[in-house]
């Protein structure tokens, strides 16, 4: 076959080489797009209800947050505490409905610290003989959470709500069995707040919260955020749904079409959702039959305090609109593709005819030269068609375009290495300028902030110092209160001195000279004493460097007393720490602080030296980030890695003759 191909003369390679790919590879071309575009679509479609869930996610979020900030602003309130202070006038009630309304919460109630009632919105103190004891979850006590509650503790909470409860199950296709036929259990977002005495002793707890079931100005509003009106073109719908396990409580869905004005509260997610997300706890992203049609859907599994998965966030848009577009553009594709194919074989047979017509005028040409005309110049080739014919003649032209070849691409070579070394070198120097200008403007907010903080620090402490004068032996009352609050003072002032260091570092900066490692390192060790006592933790000392970096010796001891502390915190169950030096390179010389630790998270990695940052419950984000700054200006840099043996490495690099900048 492959002779015969060979053989031929150039007209019929040339139709062939047209015609071969119109018949066999432009129909495969043309199948192997559709399916591409087809999955693409697809694949836009599941990235778009991945989109709209995590909206609507973040806005359940948002939702918690509120009714627990709610529940929290009542029990600090100091009308409760006045209320709490005379219990017999009836003020309680009173006040938990007026706290009720400003909170948009649909429950409210006061309960001691053994959990039974001490007073409710819902009604008089008469009531609270028969409402049952309910003591809060400890994993709610600060932060609201979903729950399910049965109707005999709704009946407790909100005896007004109990008609919003009961569910009644619709038949639903694809559901999974059931023998229920009502779903009367009720899911509330609640929110418990400690109430505090002036003493700092707990009386009881605020517990409020907002029924899901039928609420749906709840759910319209998260259709409303997720799929604003005109969001979805061709006339899709978007919808969003809470679960009570498999069960709509509260839907925009409706129940007979778009069109229709009763909601499928009832209905039921099918079964092969159910397993997905309240089984396997997945979060489903898929096309899925809702209730009387296909929607592209999203269903996040929802979990009470405990992790039990009690529900489903579902949003989704109607699949039918967008699959008649696929359809139509998918055919476009199809009939644009295989039109500009033939349209393009079509040219190129019009082509090839005035190719291979002027080649054969050559060929004949080439004929009469063999024949006996000494200007003729024709190499040997094995080639036995009209172009072979030609390849003689261009024997030597081919030997000289080789040779020309290779020299351009060995200077092609040498240029291109020119090129990327001086890329390499301007990277550097714009990645220098860019952070030396984050750092100044940095440097600029932060010296503002500093001046701006001190004039109401001192404001505080004088007139903390002042109370002092004025309660005499009354001071000792609250002896503990002034001493926090001198600490948090304090506190405000080290955080201020942070930020001025890092504005203003020349004014901070001391005498340089060159200095002796060893025994500074010894007095950074003796000011973190106290820290090694308390803990289990074992002290090594690699000492190995004989060199003597430049830079002032305080504000070395700064910046090693803090990794030394950081190290000491990474290992709160003990284990050990490792203080190493040695002489590096030329003209430097390395500190390493090694722990332990659980080492360090690739996030943290990545924003671990920039400032504010911190993943300290009590931390500035300040030390880290001017401990670099100081190394920096003498020549230096730190460095921060995990090690392989576990733990991590904050490696300091100092020069023998480092210069304040």
């Amino acid at each position: 076959m492959l002779r015969r191909f060979r053989d031929l003369p150039i007209r019929g390679k040339l139709l062939a080489m047209v015609l071969v790919p119109l018949a066999l590879v432009l129909p495969l071309l043309g199948v192997i797009l559709l399916a591409w575009a087809n999955l693409a679509f697809d694949r836009l479609l599941i990235t778009k209800v991945r989109s709209d869930l995590a909206v609507a996610n973040g806005y359940f979020e948002r939702v918690l947050g509120e009714v627990g900030a709610s529940a929290a602003a009542v029990a600090e309130s100091h009308a409760l505490q006045l209320a709490l202070a005379r219990p017999a006038s009836g003020e309680l009630v009173t006040l938990l409905q007026r706290f009720k309304a400003r909170e948009a919460l649909d429950f409210i109630d006061l309960r001691r610290n053994d959990g039974t009632l001490l007073a409710s919105d819902s009604g008089p103190d008469a009531a609270l003989a028969a409402a049952p004891t309910l003591r809060p979850r400890a994993e709610a006590m600060r932060h609201a959470t979903v729950e399910v509650l049965s109707l005999a503790e709704l009946r407790a909470l909100a005896p007004a709500l109990l008609p919003r409860v009961t569910v009644p199950l619709v038949p639903t296709r694809n559901a999974a069995p059931t023998t229920r036929a009502q779903e009367d259990r009720a899911m509330v977002v609640l929110a418990n707040a400690p109430v505090l005495a002036a003493d700092g002793s707990l009386i009881g707890h605020v517990q409020a919260g907002v029924l899901l079931n039928r609420n749906l100005a709840f759910i319209d509003h998260i259709n409303e955020i997720v799929y604003p009106a005109g969001s979805l073109p061709f006339g899709s719908q978007g919808t969003a749904t809470l679960f009570l396990d498999d069960v709509r409580i509260s839907t925009n869905v409706r129940l007979f079409g778009p069109q229709s004005e009763e909601r499928a509260i009832g209905t039921r997610v099918s079964q092969t959702v159910r397993d997905a997300v309240l089984g396997a706890g997945s979060t489903w992203l898929d096309r899925a039959f809702v209730v009387n049609d296909w929607f592209i859907s999203a269903y996040e599994p929802i979990t009470d305090s405990f992790g039990k998965r009690v529900g489903m966030l579902y949003v989704g848009f109607l699949e039918q609109p967008f699959t008649w577009l696929k359809y139509g553009a998918l055919a476009a594709i199809g009939l644009i593709f295989f039109a500009v194919m033939i349209g393009a074989a079509l040219l190129s047979l019009r082509g090839a005819r005035g190719i291979f017509r002027p080649i054969e005028q050559m060929a004949q040409t080439m004929q009469r030269v063999e024949g006996g005309e000494m200007g003729a110049r024709v190499g040997a080739v094995a080639s036995h068609d009209e172009i072979g014919q030609l390849a003689g003649h261009l024997d030597h032209l081919l030997d000289v375009i080789a040779e020309k070849t290779r020299a351009l691409e060995r200077w092609n070579a040498e240029l291109d290495a020119k090129v990327a070394e001086r890329t390499r070198a301007l990277e550097a120097a714009q990645q220098q300028l860019v952070r030396s200008e984050k750092l100044a403007a940095v440097g600029q907010l932060t010296a503002s902030i500093a001046h701006e903080v001190n004039n109401p620090i001192a404001v505080i402490q004088g007139n903390l110092d002042l109370a002092r004068e004025l309660l005499g032996a009354d001071a000792q009352r609250v002896a503990g209160e002034l001493r926090l609050v001198d600490e948090q003072v304090e506190r405000m002032r080290l955080i201020v001195t942070q930020l001025l260091q890092f504005a203003r570092p020349n004014e901070f900066a001391g005498y340089v000279d060159e200095v002796e490692l060893a025994p500074v390192l010894e007095s950074c060790l003796v000011l973190v004493a106290h820290l090694l006592v308390r803990t289990n933790i074992v002290l090594r000392r690699e000492l190995h460097a004989t060199r003597r970096p430049a830079i002032n010796r305080n504000e070395l001891q700064q910046v090693i007393v803090n990794l030394l502390v950081n190290a000491v915190h990474a290992m709160p169950e003990g284990g050990t720490l490792t203080l190493a030096t040695r002489d590096a390179g030329a003209e430097g010389v390395e500190i390493d602080v090694m722990d332990t630790g659980a080492g360090l998270a690739s996030e943290v990695l990545a924003e671990l030296f920039q400032p504010f940052v911190t993943h300290k419950k009590d931390g500035t984000g300040l030390g880290l980030w001017i401990s670099r700054s100081i190394v920096e200006r003498y020549g230096g840099d730190i460095r921060a890695a995990n090690r392989a043996e576990g733990g991590a490495v904050f490696s300091v690099l100092l020069r023998v003759d480092g210069k304040a900048r």
